[in-house]
């Protein structure tokens, strides 16, 4: 379902980094300072375009009904490729143009929700993983379109999504929708297109500091050596790497001698995303507590998804690597600060101190209100500074404080045309995971993505030295 609304620009570099630039945190004694950033873990991010299959249904609410257009939305993948997405959250509306990026379960409302499983159920049994024609000679009708084929799984999703008392206005429809929510077993989350665990690491120099763990569904991924002098990324035979797969191990080899210091590795690659991954509002914007609706994977053609990981590291002393993921079951943001000096690291987190011995690691949750936008510094001795932003956005807007039963919350307006990024009556009759239709490419360029990261990376970089130099000059 579309619904209107617009956001405010939000800034370049927090587009950027919702890609999933997690850095680690600069090195105590430097004297600098870290951009701002999202907490991302890497994968897919896409721009919304439309409802492009769709038919009307009904919601029921308590200021009476309301007709709204309920199907498959379409997101375009940055630097190639296109999504097909349903709605799990009925009663927020979608701002125009909106950034998404691909996160867990645990970082969207269905980390709290208990038919998660069974969502995901409706997915891989029905439009488009399953074609109309196949659904109507499951549900017993003679007939069922694109569009209300769409409207039936729509229907469905939003009673275990947002348990809300919603039917589909064709007959036929309200059929398969009531087919698919009475027939909904539990199923897994499935795994992630790209994600590196962990994204920020750090350790002493003449050392290999890791691992990176990759996880991803492609067959191979390509990995971008960082491109400072000296410092490699190889695997833990100390061979150089240049692709990965699943369950690969990297490391940053940094040679003794390199002067205190970060380095970024980048993996990307070209992939099918798993049905049933969640796609959440990326454009972190201050200006605005608002967000687009929270959506779920249904299709994917071949698409670019990519991840990053920082490495810190220096000869002597506290060694700190930092980084942020939403988790939703405990409302907040968990920040994990990682020790890997021979000295303890002291930092300052949601105004309380904390000390991280040499070796160890600590994870401090902190607490943010739904639907707000947070910014979460962490600073420590010598100019020690790094700031996550973004919006907590982990119910639900009818949830009522996160209850599974049922909303008190009217849905919002519905948008005008020119906003709805496309036709709603469209679409073939045929489904399909691999979204034949969309024209995307396995072979569509990764490289003007990549470039835009390493140069972000780059400019951090060249920012950290300048303020290394200026400090040691002030000592």
């Amino acid at each position: 379902m579309f619904r209107g609304g617009r956001r405010a620009t939000s800034r370049l570099a927090a587009v950027v980094l919702a890609s999933g630039l997690v850095a680690a945190g600069a090195v105590v004694g430097t004297g600098s300072a870290v951009a701002d950033e999202t907490p991302a873990a890497g994968g897919a991010t896409a721009v919304l375009g439309g409802l492009t299959i769709a038919d009307n249904a009904t919601i029921e609410g308590p200021r009476g009904p309301e007709h709204v257009r309920a199907g498959l939305f379409e997101m375009s993948v940055d630097n190639g490729g296109n999504i097909k997405t349903y709605c799990i959250d009925i009663h927020n509306p979608t701002q125009e143009r909106a950034r998404y990026h691909e996160v867990a379960w645990s970082a969207s409302s269905l980390g709290s929700n208990p038919d998660a499983g069974k969502i995901k159920w409706i997915l891989t049994h029905s439009f488009p993983s399953v074609d109309s024609d196949a659904l109507a000679k499951e549900i017993g009708v003679s007939s069922l379109t694109a569009g209300q084929a769409a409207a039936g799984t729509q229907v469905a999703i939003w009673r275990y999504s947002d348990h809300a008392k919603v039917t589909a206005d064709n007959e036929n429809a309200e059929k398969l929708a009531d087919y698919l929510y009475q027939h909904a077993d539990t199923s897994s989350e499935p795994g992630a297109s790209l994600s590196l665990t962990l994204p920020a690491v750090s350790g002493k120099s003449g050392s290999r500091i890791g691992p990176v763990t990759v996880h991803t569904n492609a067959k191979s991924a390509q990995v971008t050596q960082p491109g400072q002098s000296g410092v490699k990324v190889v695997d833990a035979n100390g061979k150089p790497v240049t692709s990965a797969v699943d369950g690969s191990k990297l490391y940053f080899d940094v040679p003794a001698g390199t002067p205190d210091g970060s380095a970024t590795l980048n993996v990307h690659a070209t992939t099918s995303l798993p049905v049933g991954r969640v796609f959440t509002d990326a454009s972190a914007d201050a200006t605005s507590d608002s967000h687009s609706q929270t959506q779920i994977l249904a299709g994917s053609s071949d698409s670019s998804v990519s991840a990053q990981a920082t490495a810190t590291w220096a000869k002597q002393g506290p060694i700190p690597a930092v980084s942020a993921m939403v988790d939703c079951a405990k409302n907040g943001v968990d920040v994990v600060t990682t020790n890997k000096g021979d000295e303890a690291f002291t930092f300052t987190l949601a105004g309380k101190q904390y000390t991280v011995a040499p070796g160890k690691s600590e994870t401090v949750t902190v607490p943010v209100k739904e639907g707000q936008h947070y910014a979460i510094k962490i600073s420590g001795p010598k100019g020690f500074e790094k700031t996550f932003n973004g919006i907590l956005n982990c119910k639900t807007a009818g949830s009522n404080g996160g209850s599974t039963g049922g909303s008190s919350a009217s849905p919002s307006p519905a948008p005008s045309s020119a906003s709805a990024g496309g036709s709603a009556t469209g679409g073939s009759t045929t489904g399909g995971s691999n979204l034949a239709e969309t024209g995307s490419s396995s072979a569509t360029p990764v490289i003007a993505g990549v470039a835009v990261a390493l140069v972000v990376v780059g400019g951090g970089t060249v920012f950290f030295f300048r303020k290394r130099k200026s400090a040691g000059a002030g000592q």
